[in-house]
């Protein structure tokens, strides 16, 4: 039995992982997988995922202490044909193996914020992800489960996920007494994060660098010009959201992401508890 296997935390950790990454595929893709884990049993070279591999491998640090790293591997199938079906779903019929594999990449980026996230939950403390690169996992690595992913009656070739073993400890990591219902969302949240993209695609390379105004909403309301003109100073003005939902980010007027207020060294801010789609994001742009 694995590690994770023989851990109830780290197990429902991990199915809460997995299932965020249907969530995240869902809204780049507007095709929900069906997904899941198993604990590997054969070594990386036994399963063929060794560097020499057409296996495209991406490591993630975490920033929550040293070494804390997971390898995650797609065979070019599984990458190629998510990257596909994105790019698609954004508009794009025709991309070339470069806009699939930083699309990849973005999704990588998504999914192990997630994990980040997860992670700070269990341990009472942000924990954030840091640079990520393309690099293969050591061949000694022995700590690893495959994720499945199926498209309908499409299944793709599983997604291999190694962790490192500090990772593997704050995994199996008893989960910390202190509240933490407002710091960072449990694993199995819908809420995805935003997060910076670890590669950019070459159709979208001109348009990084355009300023556009951000805006926060916290509510609208429709009002007589008899009543605009009754306006004094404290007179209130009610909103059509409650105190407890989120607040909108809009960009360029068009709505991207959903948050909480927080204060941060005296200055508001928005913690982002849900972004837009990868479609709507693109639409908001064009």
């Amino acid at each position: 039995m694995s590690a994770i296997d023989s851990h109830e935390s780290a197990r429902q950790l991990v199915t809460g992982w997995v299932e965020n990454l249907a969530q995240v595929l869902e809204s780049m893709t507007d095709q929900r997988p069906e997904t899941g884990w198993q604990s590997a049993t054969a070594t990386l070279a036994d399963a063929g995922l060794t560097a020499e591999a057409d296996v495209l491998w991406w490591e993630q640090p975490l920033q929550m202490s040293p070494d804390a790293e997971v390898w995650l591997g797609a065979p070019r199938e599984t990458w190629e044909q998510v990257g596909t079906l994105t790019l698609k779903a954004a508009g794009l019929e025709t991309s070339g193996p470069d806009e699939t594999r930083s699309t990849w990449h973005e999704i990588l980026g998504q999914w192990t914020s997630a994990l980040a996230r997860a992670l700070g939950f269990q341990l009472g403390r942000e924990v954030a992800c840091g640079s990520g690169a393309e690099k293969s996992p050591p061949e000694a690595a022995h700590d690893w489960i495959t994720v499945s992913l199926a498209f309908g009656e499409k299944r793709l070739p599983p997604v291999a996920v190694v962790f490192s073993s500090t990772l593997l400890a704050a995994l199996t990591a008893p989960p910390a007494a202190e509240d933490r219902s407002t710091d960072v969302a449990g694993p199995a949240s819908s809420a995805l994060p935003l997060i910076s993209i670890p590669g950019t695609a070459r159709t979208m390379d001109l348009l990084l660098d355009v300023e556009l105004p951000v805006s926060i909403s916290f509510g609208k309301t429709q009002l007589s010009l008899k009543d605009v003109l009754k306006l004094t100073t404290g007179s209130i003005v009610e909103l059509n959201r409650g105190i407890n939902e989120p607040v909108e980010v809009l960009v360029n007027h068009c709505l991207v992401a959903r948050g909480e207020v927080v204060v941060v060294e005296g200055n508001y801010g928005i913690r982002i508890q849900q972004i837009s789609s990868r479609q709507d994001r693109l639409r908001s742009v064009r």
